[in-house]
């Protein structure tokens, strides 16, 4: 092993570098990252490390003279394939080189390889500092030219291959700083390529708070609005901001500027994005920094699950991240993150409830998913959400929240065990006969359409105080509420059971049952209904889950509840043509069915066919008449 002594340095000092054994370069190259091009991050954060080093310096008066243009620039030369990573920061000296380079991680190293190797890089969270060394994963060799902001320092060349040999020299170096020169190899020829250079700086380094240049042109906004204090920032300047990060999405409906120090570190910006229909909802849109670097848009456990579909960026160092900057550690601060973004939400989701609430319901088709989202996945939140979640009128443009909405039902709709029915529907075009038949006495139906809405209801259920959901459609108007036990009808009991036999029909993936009762005579003649509970798991299934494929493959079960008071049944039992009859029956058990939109394909072509020759029949005897 080669001894250093700063004394000899420039005489051209040949050594190892002391990492105590010889294995660690290709676990660097190999092991290090899952992402290589990640090495242009690292070394860019590096130099911008190293420039705000020298101007915390100059602010105590240790750096003496101009600092000039703190920037930092890259270059390509495709010809002699390298690239040059340069900065104006502090740089270093012959002893500093040997320090922070020669010395990876400066201890440890071999504790690294012994406990590491073999294992993913999740295991090596922030145990070294080996950023430098990434840039061994493309190369193959790197250069280092530095110089030291100490006066009369002189400049200093290092070089290695990627073995654990190294040289160190005298150099000639004009300014103050360090140009890092990268030999790409052949494996990573990509990075020599312009248009893929300046995609990841975009992606990296695009707010960083040293200027970076690239092709002579500055690739970054130093001062992001993140940065910056919320009084020094206009509704515009938010826009702006928004606009920058998603540069083609509609306008957000508001946002919340976070700004902690304590008990942690934490700035950003979050955005309420507008989502106008359920299958635009996307997730990984919250980019997340540490000190104005980009490490990733996989906020999970920092960001609460619910708040994954906001946008915007979170800003902190005190987020422990693997040696990749990629994953994140169980850590105490992570909960404390997450619990303030959830409290800061809440806040501001209340505060609008609060002054500006017509404005809230106009946007709570977007705000909804969130709220129900949140409600349903945590309990804190459901705490607070319970005063600003609102639901919709299905007939009138009215929001109600649950204690509203009680009020409003109290004399109406509460069945024998004291539970508040809510009914709702979750098509209100579809289901609109069942819910004027439930509004005609005097229930208030609300609409639950949306793609959360089928977990909602079945987490509330269970949330909420003395609450059930009923579907509109679940069962007649008389049997929303409270189970009826007997109806009368004007019918005979023969003529009762002539009319159930009449409706016993078998239709294909469906199990119907028919029951003959004595509704309304302004009810329709026959109404089709389907079980809550089944129903629900049938709507739970189309999202997918568990049980999906068991209750996707089960059979509809529908009841065809016959109104034995319709006037239409006096005629039809009447009717001597026993085609006919049985046609129109038919037809009557599918205009229900249809109600339902459980009429599809060869069925609903033999509904409109049936229904033409019926049609044609009754223009044939009047013609005979």
């Amino acid at each position: 092993m080669f001894d250093f002594y700063p004394e000899n340095l420039y005489n051209m000092q040949k050594g190892s570098i002391r990492v105590q054994t010889e294995n660690i370069f290709p676990i660097i190259k190999k092991f290090l990252y899952s992402d290589h091009e990640i090495f242009l991050r690292e070394l860019i954060s590096n130099a911008v490390d190293a420039s705000q080093k020298l101007k915390t310096l100059a602010s105590i008066g240790e750096a003496k003279g101009e600092l000039g243009e703190l920037s930092i620039e890259i270059k390509l030369d495709k010809e002699k394939k390298t690239i040059t990573i340069s900065d104006r920061g502090i740089g270093m000296t012959a002893e500093e080189v040997d320090k922070y380079i020669n010395q990876v991680a400066l201890s440890g190293a071999e504790e690294f390889v012994n406990k590491y190797k073999g294992q993913n890089e999740n295991s090596i969270i922030g145990k070294f500092g080996l950023g430098f060394y990434s840039a061994f994963m493309v190369s193959d060799k790197v250069e280092i030219f530095s110089k030291s902001f100490r006066e009369d320092a002189k400049a200093v060349r290092w070089e290695c291959d990627g073995s654990p040999e190294y040289f160190l020299e005298e150099a000639e170096k004009a300014d103050r700083g360090t140009d890092i020169i990268l030999y790409i190899n052949d494996d990573s020829k990509e990075f020599l390529d312009t248009d893929r250079v300046r995609s990841i700086l975009n992606k990296f380094c695009r707010f960083l708070p040293i200027a970076v240049k690239f092709e002579d042109q500055q690739i970054n906004n130093t001062h992001p609005a993140w940065t910056k204090k919320p009084g020094e920032l206009t509704s515009q300047d938010y826009q702006n901001f928004y606009k920058e990060l998603y540069p083609f999405n509609e306008p957000p409906l508001f946002w919340i500027h976070l700004n902690v120090d304590y008990p942690f570190n934490l700035t950003g910006i979050l955005y309420f994005p507008k989502i106008k229909q359920s299958y635009e909802i996307q997730k990984d849109k919250i980019q997340l920094y540490s000190n104005q670097v980009f490490v990733t848009d996989e906020v999970k456990d920092i960001v609460p699950e619910f708040l994954m579909l906001l946008q915007g960026v979170i800003d902190s160092p005190d987020i422990p991240l693997n040696v990749s900057r990629s994953y994140l550690q169980g850590d105490p601060n992570v909960k404390k993150i997450n619990t303030h973004i959830t409290k800061k939400v809440a806040d501001k989701l209340e505060e609008l409830f609060n002054k500006e609430r017509k404005e809230y319901e106009e946007k709570w088709e977007s705000l909804g998913l969130f709220v129900k989202y949140g409600m349903m996945t945590d309990d804190k939140f459901l705490e607070k959400a319970n005063k600003f979640h609102i639901m919709e009128d299905a007939v009138k443009p009215v929001f109600y929240t649950l204690d509203e909405y009680r009020i409003a039902t109290e004399s109406l709709q509460k069945n024998k065990e004291g539970k508040l029915v809510i009914l709702y529907t979750t098509n209100p075009v579809q289901q609109d006969s069942y819910i004027q038949a439930a509004t005609a006495k005097g229930y208030i139906v609300l609409k639950m359409e949306t793609i959360v809405d089928a977990g909602f209801i079945n987490q509330m259920e269970m949330k909420w105080d003395s609450v059930h959901f009923t579907r509109v459609d679940s069962d007649i108007v008389d049997n929303l509420i409270d189970k009826q036990e007997s109806y009368e009808t004007i019918l005979s009991k023969d003529d009762e059971a002539k009319l159930k036999d009449l409706f016993n029909m078998e239709i294909p993936s469906l199990h119907v049952t028919v029951e003959v009762k004595g509704l309304s005579p302004e009810t329709q003649p026959v109404v089709a209904t389907r079980p809550e509970f089944m129903r629900r798991m049938k709507d739970m299934a189309s999202l997918g889950g568990q049980m999906s494929s068991f209750y996707a493959n089960m059979p509809d079960e529908v009841t065809l509840t016959v109104n034995g008071n319709h006037a239409i049944f006096q005629s039809l039992l009447k009717e001597d043509d026993k085609d006919k009859q049985e046609k129109i029956v038919h037809n009557l058990a599918d205009l229900a069915l249809l109600s339902q939109g459980l009429l599809k394909g060869n069925e609903l072509t033999s509904f409109i066919n049936r229904s033409v020759e019926l049609i044609e029949g009754k223009q044939k005897s009047k013609i005979i008449v």
